[in-house]
């Protein structure tokens, strides 16, 4: 996270050397708040600050804040910030800021005065410091969106530092800390292992590093190997292996062609993840079966050809089973609801229809760390529209599904070996999956 560590060295200094800054007429930032997904390392990075500046550090939770009694919670507010000046310079650190911070009037149906109370004892604290005191407010948060408006005002939080999900290079770099005490095989690469984790946090790292340990325990190892780690992933990703959890042969059959039907049109769409691997063995709570796909590359664009292809590899599944049985089953529900996802983003969110236009129907999902949106929200589009909307939607699920179909059924004698070889073997890599005779083009995409 070197932005995020630039962003704050000046904290460091400021602390450290408060004169120097000062002569120039600068003074200290009075809030720092640290955005970001769970897991991202928010607390460590307010610890870190604290350590190199070398400061006493006050390190509370928003929650400790709220109490039931009146006025506790902003006695409580009114203690920690006469602690804090009298051991001045120091940090104070407030994790978890949403549970005292969100905005006042947000929801008027609920009795929320004690709440308010707290929050306007932490706002009248922050503008009542002295600037020559030199102590620096750090607070952490991942729903930025829900945080009063006073709050985030200049002077109170001046600067939002976002610490994000690491890149591979990042991810690297997190992996050499946490794999450091453990014995590796000869074949484990720490570029291999973050290949595999796109969209990691830092904690998600950690528990894939003790959770490959564990794995290679189990087998007797003598040193942890790469199959370890893509077996940890596994676990992480796709959840615990139920073998006690067994299936008929009717539906184990119909499994074992829905994700090769999967693995095939992902392998004969172009730009598509490579498929790693491919399983019928129940793996959590739900799934019946799982097919892996490793990205090459950590994306933030996405074009339209490429997400029509995402959307006919979910439908593969359900092609598959159409081909083979008229009477399609449930176990395409996850891949249906994330396919009408994409469809509505590309619709209501993104343009991509024609006859819709370049136009964002949808403006309330734009949330910034991807929280679940309210349970109303007001449509601002006429019913003609929404009519059209709900044609777009289901006419580009419609053709994704088409197209799947056509694939599976240019490449029928392989969907046919392939199941039957995942029927025996119950697990396939990537390179023990059929090649689909006839890959398509981006030209004929």
């Amino acid at each position: 996270m070197d932005e995020a560590k630039n962003e704050l060295h000046e904290i460091v200094d400021f602390l450290k050397r408060p004169e120097e800054f000062g002569r120039l007429g600068a003074h200290i930032p009075r809030g720092i708040l640290l955005v970001g997904p769970p897991g991202t390392g928010k607390t460590l990075l307010a610890r870190a600050v604290a350590g190199q500046a070398g400061v006493p550090f006050f390190s509370t939770n928003g929650s400790e804040f709220v109490e039931m009694f009146v006025g506790v919670g902003a006695a409580r507010v009114r203690d920690l910030f006469e602690q804090a000046r009298k051991s001045a310079p120091c940090i104070i650190f407030i994790d978890e800021l949403d549970a005292l911070g969100r905005a006042r009037g947000a929801s008027p149906m609920t009795g929320q005065d004690e709440k308010e109370q707290t929050l306007n004892q932490l706002l009248a604290e922050m503008d009542g410091f002295d600037r020559s005191v030199a102590i620096v407010i750090l607070a952490a948060t991942n729903r930025p969106e829900i945080l009063d408006p006073a709050l985030l005002r200049a002077g109170r939080f001046d600067r939002q530092v976002l610490v994000d999900r690491p890149d591979k290079k990042g991810r690297v770099d997190i992996l050499r800390i946490h794999l450091k005490k453990l014995t590796l095989a000869a074949d484990v690469t720490l570029e291999d292992i973050a290949a595999l984790t796109p969209g990691f946090t830092g904690a998600d790292l950690a528990n894939l590093a003790n959770e490959a340990a564990v794995v290679a325990t189990r087998r007797g190892a003598d040193a942890i190997g790469m199959a370890d780690f893509t077996a940890a992933v596994e676990r992480i990703v796709a959840g615990l292996e139920k073998r006690s959890r067994v299936l008929i042969p009717k539906e184990r059959r119909t499994v074992a062609y829905h994700e090769m039907g999967h693995a095939l049109v992902a392998m004969a769409l172009p730009g598509s993840d490579p498929v790693q691997k491919i399983s019928i063995i129940p793996h959590g709570i739900a799934a019946l079966g799982y097919t892996m796909q490793r990205p090459t590359d950590d994306r933030f664009l996405m074009g339209r050809k490429e997400l029509e292809n995402r959307m006919t590899v979910l439908l593969g599944g359900r092609a598959a089973e159409t081909l083979v049985d008229e009477d399609v089953s449930t176990g395409a529900a996850d891949d249906l609801a994330k396919a009408t996802d994409i469809a509505r983003g590309m619709v209501l969110r993104f343009g991509m229809d024609e006859k819709l236009g370049p136009v964002a129907w949808d403006t309330d999902q734009g949330q910034f760390l991807n929280q679940p949106g309210p349970f109303w929200s007001q449509r601002r589009y006429s019913e003609e529209t929404s009519h059209e909307i709900d044609l777009a939607v289901r006419q580009r699920l419609e053709a994704a599904l088409k197209r799947a179909i056509a694939i599976l059924e240019e490449n029928r004698p392989e969907l046919d070996a392939g199941a039957a070889n995942l029927l025996a073997h119950e697990t396939l890599t990537g390179a023990e999956i059929p090649r689909p005779r006839r890959v398509l083009t981006s030209e004929a995409s």
